[in-house]
């Protein structure tokens, strides 16, 4: 258990070495259209940039500090000048923090922005069958694939911002986007998620229960009441949804408090971003009734393991880089460990809820 100086001076590191994250070419991975991609440094607009975006604007909204506002602000309007990319699921990621930029200030820059993308989103967005978005990326088109990214990459967003804008036609899309994805990811037998549905195959690929996949779930499913309001049918189906995925998780934490990079196989590695994750989600369903108090034991566990793995310079160690469909488990054993945009921020987000539950308040004070 660690004192709320250490849990604070910890998140200072950590937005510290977000910021400064560069990519140091290990990975060649071009674009569709040609381009470079960068899913490392802070500088570029992809998915794990936009997940970055989001633990910062967290943690600005929890703590109020202007100069986090002004680094967010810095990135969307550096980005608006220099033109935005192409729409596909993990472009869209950014969007989920700018939309809580917004909210919170009204700045009229944003919402054309903001209206643009939801509009292209729900007209232009490929759809599996059954109306799923299609997980296409900026380097792969996915045909008739349910991936379960999809749903913190797209659906917090249209849920985000459909409620700060009073478009309801946009919460009700990613209502209907966490219910297909149940449909086709969730195991009913374990209650965890599989990565990955091929309309085509009509599998799960490798049945793969992917440990930062289902971070992806216990997360999202712990924020999107907070973003929307959800029908309460709905509410309370997704209750179930996540009340299974932690009974499932518990006793698959291991001894030093992480999680595996697959979850039921204790040969493969313990993973950071996936900890960080499951830790927040844990601790946020506990800490709004959604969740018992074994959740939030395993959730500050996963708090201690987290802290372990950030470097004086707070980069975090531990993280698996951005990981594609497995066609077998072995693939996942076999991705690297490489800093990344996402490890920063699902550790921030992780730390910031450790200090906003209150019962762990009274314990570190």
């Amino acid at each position: 258990m660690h004192d709320r100086t250490t849990i604070t001076r910890a998140l200072a590191r950590l937005v510290d070495g977000l910021t400064t994250l560069r990519d140091d070419g290990r990975f060649d991975e071009p674009n569709l259209d040609g381009t470079a991609g960068d899913y490392i440094s802070f500088a570029a607009w992809e998915w794990p940039q936009g997940v970055g975006l989001y633990g910062l604007a967290r943690r600005w909204l929890d703590t109020g500090d202007d100069a986090l506002r002004v680094v967010l602000e810095g990135w969307f309007a550096t980005h608006a000048d220099r033109g935005l990319p192409g729409l596909n699921v993990n472009t869209t990621a950014p969007m989920l923090a700018l939309t809580l930029l917004w909210d919170r200030t009204r700045d009229p820059r944003w919402q054309p922005l903001l209206n643009d993308w939801a509009d292209r989103v729900m007209r232009d967005a490929p759809r599996t069958a059954e109306g799923g978005f299609q997980h296409d990326v900026s380097d792969r088109i996915n045909d008739g694939e349910l991936w379960d990214d999809t749903l913190f990459m797209v659906a917090l967003f249209l849920a985000a911002y459909g409620q700060a804008s009073g478009r309801r036609e946009l919460v009700d899309e990613a209502q209907r986007q966490f219910l297909v994805h149940t449909r086709y990811l969730a195991d009913p037998a374990t209650g965890l998620w599989f990565h990955g549905w091929s309309f085509a195959r009509r599998d799960n690929f490798a049945r793969a229960r992917w440990a930062r996949g289902n971070a992806w779930i216990t997360a999202g499913l712990a924020d999107l009441p907070e973003l929307c309001r959800l029908d309460p049918s709905v509410a309370q189906f997704l209750d179930g949804v996540l009340g299974a995925q932690i009974d499932a998780l518990l006793p698959l934490q291991a001894a030093d408090g992480g999680w595996h990079t697959l979850l039921d196989d204790p040969a493969s590695y313990v993973e950071t971003s996936a900890t960080a994750g499951i830790a927040y989600g844990l601790l946020k369903a506990a800490r709004i009734g959604r969740a018992g108090a074994d959740a939030r034991t395993a959730g500050l566990r996963g708090v201690d393991y987290v802290l372990g793995q950030i470097g004086a310079d707070g980069v975090v160690g531990g993280v698996s880089y951005g990981t594609r469909m497995g066609h077998d488990l072995q693939f996942y054993r076999d991705i690297p460990v490489q800093p990344t945009a996402y490890g920063q921020s699902l550790a921030i987000l992780c730390l910031s809820e450790a200090l906003n539950d209150t019962t762990h308040k009274a314990d570190i004070a």
